[in-house]
């Protein structure tokens, strides 16, 4: 008897701890959406598999805004900018004239979306010209510890999608080398995104502003220039992809048409391929919105998705927590 209850007790330990590495994504409701990750995954890294790749082509690339956090009700780098500029704008009286400054002081977001991303870019120019990069960094880090979203009264990196979180990690695990591509900023997201996606800077293409080597005090730096370097949003990201990373990924996350010529990028090449959107669905525990969000539109690549046989996850469906914080 004592054998026999030895016996089991290994018996159910051995099971358990087998249903939890087969179950490397547990926030993914099971259905058809989990399971496509699941088989992508399972083809490409089966050496026996006429899907095979090796690990150096496992390349994998995610938009940030609305793909890995949240996006509403405005971009949250927006926000950022606009704490810069208010802070700077006693020095700045032309400001009240200028937009999007002029938007930025009197709170006018219809006019601040409307500028989209070129517009963030804009703001973060005026704030941070003549900047070093290393200044820049300090300034990113402790804006996000004190900052807080205004619905959820958290700090924004608080607001990082569990359910992607752990497909980043299963991803890694499966031997990918996983990138940011974003719309955003370069050097905002940098500073941070090692600590929360375990995606290290040199693996981060974003939009940036010119920069110039000098020496100050007699140490050398990177310093920040008001001039409009690369827009990686839309056609710029392959373009991004190909300038950073010179490899062609074999999987692409977005959530909106600016992600578009990424997953079309990406599913073009020879090898098994796979292109995944996130439609926001959850009015309840994130936004719904889609067509017609001035933030994060998914439009044309909805239609796009249904026509390449693309994995569209539906939040609220797919989904089983939004945030971290929500797990029990």
């Amino acid at each position: 008897m004592k054998h026999l209850i030895i016996f089991l007790t290994i018996s159910l330990f051995i099971s358990s701890t087998h249903a939890a590495e087969y179950d490397s994504l547990p926030s993914w409701n099971e259905g058809a959406t989990k399971d496509s990750i699941i088989n992508f995954v399972d083809a490409i890294t089966d050496k026996n598999s006429p899907d095979f790749v090796p690990k150096a082509e496992r390349i994998a690339t995610f938009d940030n805004d609305g793909c890995l956090w949240s996006e509403k009700p405005i971009y949250f780098q927006l926000y950022f900018a606009m704490d810069r500029i208010k802070t700077l704008a006693p020095k700045h009286p032309e400001w009240k004239t200028q937009q999007p400054f002029k938007a930025v002081l009197e709170n006018d977001f219809k006019t601040l979306i409307s500028s989209g991303k070129k517009g963030i870019l804009e703001l973060v120019m005026a704030s941070h010209a003549g900047m070093t990069t290393e200044e820049c960094e300090n300034i990113v880090l402790e804006w996000l510890t004190t900052a807080k979203h205004p619905r959820f009264n958290r700090p924004y990196t608080d607001l990082v999608y569990q359910p992607m979180l752990e497909l980043l990690t299963y991803l890694r695990a499966n031997g990918f080398k996983t990138y940011i591509v974003s719309g955003g900023g370069i050097e905002f997201m940098r500073p941070w995104t090692e600590k929360i996606y375990g995606i290290p800077p040199e693996q981060v293409v974003g939009s940036s502003i010119k920069t110039k080597f000098e020496i100050r005090n007699g140490k050398p730096v990177i310093v920040r220039l008001p001039e409009i370097d690369f827009i990686d949003d839309k056609a710029g990201k392959p373009i991004g992809i190909h300038k950073h990373i010179g490899r062609r990924p074999i999987a692409a996350f977005g959530n909106s048409d600016g992600d578009l010529q990424m997953l079309q990028w990406a599913t073009s090449g020879k090898e098994k391929r796979f292109a995944l959107y996130v439609h926001h669905t959850d009015e309840i525990r994130e936004w719904a919105y889609d067509r017609k969000s001035h933030v994060g539109r998914l439009d044309k690549g909805l239609e796009e998705a249904k026509k390449n046989g693309w994995t569209v996850v539906d939040m609220k469906k797919d989904w089983k927590v939004i945030y971290p914080f929500e797990k029990k």
